[in-house]
């Protein structure tokens, strides 16, 4: 006879949902039918809840316009939530019981109770055996656990300010008012989709799939950080030291707005051979609250100094990759960890206020601007040039997301990343001249860039390169080429062009191959060989 205490503690744990190493069913945790039917309840209950909190304007409004009072609906709202709350309880506690007369779920509770104690090398190694509800798994970094960086001042690139006379703020309360409404309901869930709880309930299966893989074919491990907010940031780990010859160098992935490290970005520098680190936005996968820029700050932060001083890995050996609008993140960590080894942004775009706004009706073209500026305020390229070391752009050449206009790759707002970047750094090279070869170059494809590079007669010159570089002195921006003639310059700029983008023939989701995951050329060092 199970004690009420057992009961209790089963009631109250987490969800077990696989034992690694179990080959019964592929290795699912095998539970009884009372742990069953609960489970089923408390999830449909979930669903139900979920929908009608989306459709809740919509049966509101059916309520109304049927002649329902006020008093009538809220009756009958507290019957059926009371009637719910009754089904809500009976299934916590059939579910807690059945826990309790379950031998392997016990055995993952005594392994879930020894690490919740004291979280070390073996502990952790025993409830890795397991996969259950990321709520319910000890934090394994937090944000303060190192004294040496929580000191550090971080940089933020904060919002264009304005400067407005209180008879304009008054004015425009209105719109702000409905900006920060915007922005908090449904704007961040249209910027992030993967945000969306049903979604990410719908994704669950998928999900677990992802790290069943992740897990069994290639050794990693599942952590959680808890970032400066409070946020706990769902991350995963594969360590590659001493196994391949690029195992001493980590990447970090940051996936897109609807992206989990699961299914994301994470196969490339795995097929690559790097260790990898990925982890999922505030509100995707295991991790809490809600993508708006200041939590994704925090929760990259969190998870850079959990590389450094919880994995051990070196500021230098540290790769940053980001995909889509990942690269925000990416590049604020680039700018705040300016020692990283490389950036790698694939697929990003410079500012999301551009790709915002064409896809929004024109009349609310206000409001999306103050809503973005105000409150999503994804500055990718402000942030990236802040970041004085190695940068790599992908750019796919059928990318039908980040485009202002479909399947015109001039539109491409990666090409704006990219020309931003290059002005910064060399802005005495970007004069209008020059432009206009660059903006020709980004229109076209891989034949005609090369017809350019021929007309422009780019060619090896390695002596005037590197004469060009000893003369300059101190970081970004380099102020070199001031007295070069034209035709110069533009040969240095389609260099530098080819030497910071790679084109990839592909649409915005496809898989980046990990042949193309490298370092670019070095520019003085090795020269390209021009015919």
């Amino acid at each position: 006879m199970v004690s009420f205490k057992l009961i209790w503690q089963c009631l109250l744990a987490p969800r077990l949902i696989k034992i690694y190493g179990e080959r019964t069913s592929q290795g699912a945790y095998q539970s009884n039918n009372l742990e069953r039917w609960g489970d089923q309840v408390i999830h449909s209950l979930y669903v139900l809840m979920n929908v009608g909190l989306y459709t809740s304007p919509l049966l509101a409004s059916i309520l109304y316009r049927r002649g329902y009072l006020i008093i009538d609906s809220l009756i009958t709202m507290a019957k059926v939530l009371t009637g719910l709350g009754l089904t809500l309880a009976a299934a916590y506690c059939l579910r807690g019981l059945g826990r309790a007369n379950n031998v392997a779920y016990l055995e993952f509770q005594a392994a879930l109770n020894a690490a919740a104690r004291h979280l070390n090398k073996d502990t952790k190694k025993a409830l890795s055996k397991y996969d259950f509800e990321f709520s319910g798994m000890p934090v394994d970094f937090k944000w303060n656990d190192s004294d040496s960086d929580e000191s550090k001042q971080r940089l933020f690139v904060r919002k264009p300010s304005s400067r407005r006379s209180p008879v304009d703020q008054f004015i425009s309360l209105p719109c702000q008012i409905a900006a920060y409404l915007a922005a908090h309901t449904f704007g961040i869930r249209m910027v992030y989709p993967g945000s969306i709880s049903l979604l990410g309930y719908i994704m669950g299966p998928v999900l677990l799939e992802g790290r069943v893989k992740l897990v069994e074919e290639n050794s990693g491990v599942r952590n959680k950080l808890l970032a400066r907010d409070g946020n706990e940031i769902d991350s995963f780990f594969v360590d590659r030291r001493k196994r391949t010859h690029k195992g001493d160098m980590l990447v970090i992935c940051s996936e897109g707005n609807a992206g989990f490290y699961e299914l994301g970005i994470m196969v490339t520098p795995l097929e690559a051979g790097y260790s990898v680190l990925g982890w999922n936005h505030p509100g995707f996968g295991g991790s809490t609250g809600m993508p708006y820029p200041d939590q994704e700050l925090n929760a990259m932060d969190v998870v850079m100094q959990f590389a450094i001083y919880g994995l051990n890995f070196p500021v230098e050996n540290i790769i940053l990759f980001g995909w889509s609008i990942g690269g925000y993140a990416t590049s604020w960590a680039a700018m705040n960890y300016p020692d990283v080894n490389l950036v790698v942004l694939d697929a990003s775009f410079d500012d999301i206020l551009p790709l915002a706004i064409p896809r929004m009706p024109s009349t609310l073209e206000p409001l999306v601007r103050r809503t973005i500026r105000d409150y999503i305020n994804l500055n990718i390229a402000e942030q990236l040039i802040k970041y004085p070391g190695q940068v790599m752009l992908i750019r796919r050449t059928d990318d039908e997301i980040i485009c202002t206009e479909e399947m015109n790759l001039s539109t491409n707002r990666g090409n704006d990343l990219l020309v931003k970047l290059l002005k910064y750094r060399y802005p005495m090279l970007m004069t209008a001249d020059v432009m206009r070869v660059v903006n020709e170059w980004l229109a076209v494809d891989v034949n005609g860039q090369n017809s350019l590079w021929q007309h422009h007669r780019v060619r090896e010159d390695k002596k005037r390169l590197m004469q060009l570089f000893e003369e300059s002195s101190g970081p970004f921006p380099l102020h070199i080429g001031e007295d070069l003639d034209t035709s110069t310059k533009i040969q240095l700029v389609l260099y530098l062009c080819k030497k910071y983008m790679l084109d990839l023939r592909s649409s915005h989701c496809t898989p980046l191959p990990a042949s193309m995951f490298h370092p670019p050329t070095e520019l003085v060092d090795e020269p390209p060989n021009f015919k």
